[in-house]
């Protein structure tokens, strides 16, 4: 019986390991490179399969996920003859795991590897300060060179990214001292901008305030210009006027008396305002023939009277 009991359990585990060896369960995203008898036989993809147990061997698994690698740090000369230490990071796929297999021993290893070499030689294609500038374009060449060689290895690479590129110390500090003198510079020509544009504001502001009193200025005149023109036409108006109805008054009855008269009375007034505003005057020799005066000025208003009349006819014929 205990013999028996032995022989059951070694039945029983014996069975285990067959099932061990024979089922096999494969995650999602994930691939089994299956041999038999030492030789590729099948690729397992996701889900449930079953091994011949003691022929079949799974000799590899992948990961057909994205995969990151750290691209160690390395140092480059540029082309100026400048040492840096440069890393990135690396991202590929398997495509096909058959080639990942048996294509290469180490596909990452060899990956990173080609990755770096291919950095120092874009390196050494360009300047220090361009370095910083064209990080782009190197990625770019790495991706290029790394995904032709990986070819062959079911790899695709998908894109590289450099993380740091650091110069030694004195680069650095001359570097620092570059850009604090740059920034110095942009604060001082922004400063002249800011200057120059105020200047040419105010200097506008003046050019506009001058031409506003200089249109003001000349408003004003003209303003001034036509209120006088106003005021002379308004009285030598007034003053035709008046010359019309003296005219007038003296063509009536008893006008060129009333003008006589009216003469005399001047006549004698200014004469006595002369003799009270000054000390020595002349007197005229026939100041006694007031009469003849006023009748000298009344044959010139009787001339100019026979004129208008004359006119007046010619105009009718």
């Amino acid at each position: 019986m205990e013999m028996q009991a032995v022989i059951l359990i070694g039945l029983i585990f014996f069975a285990f390991i067959v099932l061990l060896k024979t089922a096999r369960v494969v995650p999602q995203k994930t691939v089994y490179i299956v041999e038999r008898l030492g030789k590729y036989h099948a690729t397992l993809e996701a889900g449930f399969h079953i091994l011949i147990p003691f022929i079949d061997k799974i000799a590899y698994k992948h990961f057909l996920k994205e995969m990151v690698l750290d691209v160690p740090p390395q140092s480059c000369i540029t082309k100026d003859n400048i040492g840096v230490e440069v890393d990135g990071v690396l991202y590929l796929q398997i495509i096909d795991p058959v080639k990942a297999s048996y294509g290469i021993d180490n596909y990452i290893f060899a990956s990173t590897q080609l990755a770096q070499t291919t950095m120092r030689s874009e390196i050494g294609r360009i300047d220090l300060d361009r370095t910083f500038e064209e990080r782009e374009k190197i990625n770019q060449e790495i991706v290029a060179a790394v995904d032709k060689a990986s070819e062959p290895w079911g790899l695709k690479v998908t894109r590289h990214e450099i993380k740091n590129i650091v110069p030694p110390v004195s680069i650095k500090d001359a570097m620092e001292k570059q850009m604090r003198a740059e920034r110095e510079k942009r604060a001082l020509i922004a400063e002249s901008e800011g200057d120059k544009q105020a200047k040419i504001n105010r200097a506008e502001g003046d050019k506009q305030e001058a031409i506003a009193k200089s249109e003001g200025e000349k408003m004003k005149r003209i303003n001034e210009a036509e209120g006088r023109a106003q005021e002379i036409e308004r009285v030598a108006m007034a003053t035709a006027k008046g010359i019309r109805e003296i005219a007038a008054a003296i063509n009536e009855k008893g006008g060129f008396d009333a003008v006589n008269l009216r003469i005399a009375e001047s006549y004698l007034g200014e004469f006595g305002k002369l003799a009270r505003t000054n000390n020595t005057m002349i007197i005229p020799s026939n100041l006694s023939d007031v009469a003849g005066t006023v009748a000298t000025v009344a044959k010139i208003f009787s001339g100019m009277s026979q004129q208008q009349e004359e006119a007046k006819d010619t105009k009718r014929k």
